[in-house]
């Protein structure tokens, strides 16, 4: 994963081809970039990202902003109750509780994701 102005790509190695290619994952315009190298898609990534952005400029667009932070998602009525219960019990209101729900989950990804990280490095 890699950041610039707010924008996140992601990047994977097609073998077959020899090439890193890339895509931003938080919009919902399509951006894409590849490079040969290990370098080559960061710099592909921040080249596209500025592209994209004098590209909506030029036509007179606002970009496409990296999400608005509201979703809807849809559970079991079951479910709805349970959290909203949860929530009260915490003197929370349901979204707040949600956020933090959340936010823990992701973060307990992330602090996952680099363990496996440093894991690899040994």
């Amino acid at each position: 994963m890699m950041g610039y102005q707010g924008y996140i790509g992601k990047v994977e190695y097609d073998d077959e081809a020899s090439l890193f290619h890339g895509e931003v994952i938080n919009t919902r315009d399509v951006i894409t970039f590849q490079g040969k190298s290990v370098a080559g898609p960061k710099k592909a990534f921040r080249e596209s990202i500025d592209d994209y952005l004098a590209f909506r400029e030029d036509r007179g667009e606002a970009p496409d902003k990296p999400y608005s932070g509201q979703f809807v998602t849809r559970v079991s009525p079951d479910l709805h109750r349970q959290a909203a219960i949860a929530a009260t019990m915490e003197g929370k209101s349901l979204n707040s509780w949600v956020a933090e729900k959340l936010r823990t989950a992701t973060d307990s990804a992330g602090s996952a994701k680099a363990a496996r990280a440093r894991g690899r490095k040994k």
